[in-house]
């Protein structure tokens, strides 16, 4: 039901269009009205991730085409990822009531395109939000939906993960690097953590049995051999990790864009992504392709679980305001964050 006492209106980050993040603006603009089978939450805390910059950076340019907006984002307001309270539900919504404490993914489809959860309140499918567990802040629970749902995705079946095996996290201080060295971790793996200086302290607290920093060491050349790489940068190719993986082990790669660095402004690291899809057919290292995707709902069902349990535990380092977005993604891009970075409204 929607309460009487509805509000109009709400602050929100509006992207005008493609570029530079001075074109984020916080702006009035019309509060979102709960349709059949959605969900009304007033934003706690929404995260920053590297999905956000490819979408306010308009790169690789691709990904206008998959949905985001070709001249513009369809949708203006940033953001995926938040966590706050139903203030209202819409039609045939039965798990969840005004007052419930929630968290998730506002989009249901690719992580290109903008979401809606810079703001103060979004309007969210049922089947893409869960119960926040009560042992999680707002601004945890917030961290984690698509960097849970990228590494959940990527410890499939191909991928199992067994207690004493050694596991190797390239880039393991970030998003989708912590909860994969937790899940690791959780199935009783052997974990070395790969990362920059600033990052080491916390890759020991999160649980790593080995750190190294790539700024003093390439873990490509140290001649120890692992079970399975679960590389999130990419920044070495796959030639070289094969040196450091065991004649049975699986090489995993996440695909970071690093902010533009890797120049690949039209189709990204797409044409990598679908060599290495090729070199599967020939290369028992590389995982079959699997097109076969977990739902929203089941995946929010897990990271739940996880949180619950404490086998995952998000660890934020900044947060900011609403005002605050282009800052918040600029320290991102180039402060090297312990943690997550997380706007609060």
């Amino acid at each position: 039901m929607i309460p009487t006492s509805y509000r109009q209106t709400m602050k929100a980050v509006v992207q005008q269009g493609y570029g530079s993040l001075d074109l984020l603006e916080l702006r009035e603009v019309e509060k979102p009205t709960p349709g059949d089978g959605e969900v009304l939450v007033r934003v706690h805390a929404a995260s920053v991730h590297p999905d956000v910059w490819h979408v306010v950076s308009g790169r690789p340019h691709v990904l206008r085409l998959m949905g985001a907006g070709f001249f513009k984002p369809k949708n203006p307001i940033p953001g995926t990822d938040m966590a706050g309270v139903v203030e209202a539900v819409g039609q045939d919504v039965k798990q969840f009531q005004p007052g419930d404490e929630v968290f998730g993914e506002t989009i249901g489809s690719m992580q290109w395109i903008n979401g809606g959860a810079y703001a103060e309140y979004v309007a969210v499918a049922e089947e893409r939000l869960a119960l926040k567990p009560a042992n999680v802040t707002f601004e945890q629970a917030a961290s984690v939906p698509t960097s849970g749902y990228i590494a959940l995705l990527n410890f499939g079946e191909s991928t199992q993960v067994s207690p004493g095996q050694e596991v190797l996290v390239n880039g393991a201080g970030g998003g989708v690097g912590a909860l994969a060295l937790q899940l690791a971790k959780a199935h009783g793996a052997r974990v070395t953590a790969v990362d920059s200086t600033k990052k080491l302290g916390l890759l020991r607290d999160l649980g790593a049995d080995e750190v190294i920093d790539y700024t003093r060491e390439d873990f490509t050349k140290r001649g120890v051999r692992y079970d399975l790489i679960f590389d999130i940068p990419g920044n070495h190719p796959f030639s070289e990790c094969r040196r450091a993986l065991t004649p049975e082990g699986t090489y995993i790669l996440i695909g970071h864009e690093r902010f533009g660095e890797s120049g690949k402004r039209v189709l990204g690291l797409i044409p990598h992504f679908f060599k290495l899809m090729f070199l599967s057919l020939f290369v028992k290292q590389l995982p079959k392709p699997n097109f076969s995707m977990p739902s929203k709902k089941d995946t929010m069902t897990v990271l739940r679980e996880l949180l619950e349990a404490g086998k995952i535990t998000p660890v934020i380092d900044r947060t900011y305001s609403l005002g605050e977005a282009s800052e918040a993604i600029h320290y991102l891009m180039h402060g090297e964050p312990p943690g997550r970075v997380v706007i609060t409204p």
